[in-house]
């Protein structure tokens, strides 16, 4: 395979895993197995990212691969690249594997950008205990989380409070929708994802109410998930085909939870052939660009600032291994140096859902909206929160079920 260091030629020091990386230039002399602050070494930052996908999926991937650009403008750091690292695309190469020809490639910060790299960020971490570690959407950091692991002190968690983004998707939706029927494009079924997909539910279900008038009983919110972030031929369901079932069914919106773009893509071809049909993509701001016309925003995370807090505290030797969920900037939702979560209106969100889709985000931020609110009950009837009961981190973090009124698997049992 081409191996490539931002245009110059270089040698990996394994025959474990030849890999495509795009890499920095390395660090001086160094103990092995070790990482000296750049503070210490006088030299930049060489920081390693590993992507489940590709690094231009306009999703995911794209956006974590842009926060690493964001580390090398802001700091004149130097990023060693991985992606597609995944068990269809890569099932010879180990996380452990990617991150120790990193750190010989000179790595001195580590960046794992998937929950399904929970065990190898984990081992490697183990391994390599001088090297600071981020393991995005994690939670082996919290200490009050299920996952705590205080043994791994280098290893550290950062996650964006996308929850906002997909209730401001889910509203956008509901203020559009001229069925009354929206369809949920899920990747694979885990705590984060049910959170995300119900906070997408609870945001369609409050404007439907409060803004569009009608009763929430009324409003049919249906998921379908097709086993992993993105498509795998012969693996998950096919993206599009799903996509094209949902519209074939009577929904006009679908609200994307996958890495990649597909829900869009089928909804722009659909409007060309004169359906009123639109698609809310995912996780990267330039999203909308694949079919803007038919899109109505865009909820995407902003990883650059909270990757930069980590990075400067590597870099000035202050790294602590911490759990971070952080929110909106609700100053700016956009503002790419504040904000980790955004979203973006697109072009197919008419003017008149613009002007309420604002009220609600105000809400949102002044907190005379809270969707996270009893009484709220699982898919099963069993209660979620109590009548007047706020749902605490934990409780949204930790979603078993999804929410009563959705359509849809909670469980691939």
């Amino acid at each position: 395979m081409d191996v490539s260091a931002r245009g110059r030629p270089l040698l990996l020091g394994t025959l474990l895993v030849v890999m495509a990386l795009v890499a920095a230039a390395c660090g001086g002399d160094e103990t092995e197995g070790t990482s000296p602050s750049p503070s210490a070494q006088g030299e930049p930052l060489v920081f390693g990212m590993i992507l489940v996908g590709p690094q231009n999926d306009h999703g995911w991937s794209q956006a974590h691969f842009e926060a690493g650009q964001y580390l090398e403008e802001k700091l004149g750091a130097q990023m060693i690249v991985l992606d597609k690292v995944n068990p269809a695309d890569r099932p010879e190469t180990s996380v452990e594997q990617v991150v120790s020809d990193m750190v010989d490639q000179g790595a001195q910060l580590i960046f794992a950008t998937s929950d399904d790299m929970k065990d190898g960020i984990e081992a490697a971490s183990a391994e390599h205990p001088d090297v600071p570690m981020i393991w995005s959407s994690g939670d082996n950091a919290w200490a009050d989380g299920k996952g705590y692991r205080a043994d791994l002190a280098n290893l550290g968690n950062v996650m964006g409070r996308m929850e906002y983004g997909k209730m401001i998707g889910g509203c956008a939706a509901a203020l559009t929708t001229e069925t009354g029927k929206i369809g949920y494009l899920g990747p694979l079924i885990n705590d984060e994802t049910r959170r995300l997909t119900n906070s997408a539910y609870l945001g369609a279900r409050y404007c439907w109410e409060n803004y569009r008038g009608q009763d929430p009983a009324e409003l049919s919110f249906s998921v379908n998930w097709i086993g992993f972030w993105f498509n795998i031929p012969g693996v998950t369901l096919d993206p599009t085909q799903v996509t094209n079932d949902f519209f074939d069914s009577g929904r006009d919106i679908v609200i994307s939870g996958i890495d990649t773009t597909e829900a869009l893509v089928v909804a722009g071809q659909r409007a060309e052939a004169g359906e009123a049909v639109w698609a809310i993509p995912y996780d990267f701001k330039g999203a909308c660009d694949e079919a803007p016309d038919v899109c109505l925003g865009v909820p995407y995370f902003n990883w650059g600032p909270a990757y930069l807090e980590v990075a400067n505290s590597v870099i000035d030797d202050s790294f602590a291994a911490t759990f971070q969920w952080n929110g909106p900037d609700w100053a700016d939702i956009n503002d790419p140096d504040t904000s980790a979560v955004g979203f973006v209106k697109g072009p197919g969100l008419a003017a008149d859902a613009a002007s309420s889709l604002d009220e609600f985000i105000a809400g949102l931020a002044d907190g005379s909206i809270e969707l996270y609110a009893g009484p709220l009950n699982w898919q099963d009837g069993s209660v979620f929160l109590a009548d007047g009961e706020v749902a605490t981190d934990l409780q949204i973090w930790y979603a078993g079920q999804l929410l009563e009124g959705m359509e849809g698997a909670s469980s691939s049992d």
